[in-house]
């Protein structure tokens, strides 16, 4: 069985490139289509219906390209709308949740951090997950800011460091030993994060997870590639300049009112 439809990924943003980046790597036969919906983000302060409505027009320009999989490639909109999209569309999706469980079992403090978005902390799915793993103490942390920041190509500015600092030390007091990245921008700032926390405390985000799933859709439900010239193509609904900056190459990257 095989199927050389691209892959179709949507994000608030730039920030599911590193879903993105995970992805191809463990696939790089499969041809995708990313949507980086720059101009709402970032969607962690909308209300529940607001990111469905923006989750559903990404879909449905992502269906016009004839996607065979859709990767909800952010965690707030994973959190708020993905129940939504799997009734109303006749494709499979995919979505990106805070890696709370392998911190948890892994945790020999039996505290951890969760660093992510308002939308995201605040939501249904998040909570019922949390309720899993009462034995473990979460600090929360909303990130306020940093998806904005992000968005303006500020990663390695003194406010960027100085913010992920005042976020992160409260963590450190609590004694955390692991640090669940809960939007799919924050793998970005790992480099100035490691400059606050400590070498004992460990860092996790879900890009891997994402793709191992991604791969056993591929291969259980859609089928894989043919195809031995997969395709890129990058679409922002802002300036594609921050876009460009985080690609590992000169893909197409095409700005449109979308």
């Amino acid at each position: 069985m095989t199927n050389d439809n691209p892959i179709g990924l949507f994000d608030s943003g730039i920030g599911g490139t590193s879903i993105w980046k995970a992805i191809h790597q463990l696939l790089p036969n499969e041809s995708s289509i990313y949507l980086a919906d720059s101009k709402n983000a970032p969607y962690g302060q909308k209300s529940k219906e607001e990111i469905i409505a923006l989750s559903c027009k990404n879909v449905e320009l992502l269906l016009e390209r004839d996607c065979k999989l859709i990767v909800v490639a952010c965690n707030t909109a994973t959190t708020n709308a993905i129940k939504e999209l799997r009734a109303q569309y006749n494709v499979p999706f995919i979505g990106i949740e805070p890696a709370i469980k392998p911190a948890a079992l892994k945790s020999k403090t039996q505290t951890i951090g969760i660093l992510a978005t308002k939308g995201t902390l605040n939501s249904a799915l998040f909570n019922e997950t949390v309720l899993k793993y009462q034995n473990v103490k979460i600090v929360e942390q909303v990130g306020f800011g940093l998806v904005q920041l992000i968005e303006d190509g500020k990663i390695d500015s003194v406010e960027m460091y100085e913010l992920l600092n005042s976020y992160l030390q409260p963590m450190m007091d609590a004694n955390i030993d692991y640090l669940v990245l809960g939007c799919s921008h924050y793998p970005y700032l790992i480099p100035q994060i490691k400059k606050i926390l400590p070498k004992t405390i460990q860092i996790i985000d879900s890009g891997e997870a994402v793709a191992r799933q991604t791969q056993f859709i591929l291969e259980s439900k859609i089928g894989f590639s043919a195809s031995k010239t997969p395709y890129h193509q990058f679409i922002t609904n802002s300036s594609s300049d921050v876009l460009k900056a985080v690609l590992i190459h000169s893909y197409d990257v095409i700005e449109r009112d979308c």
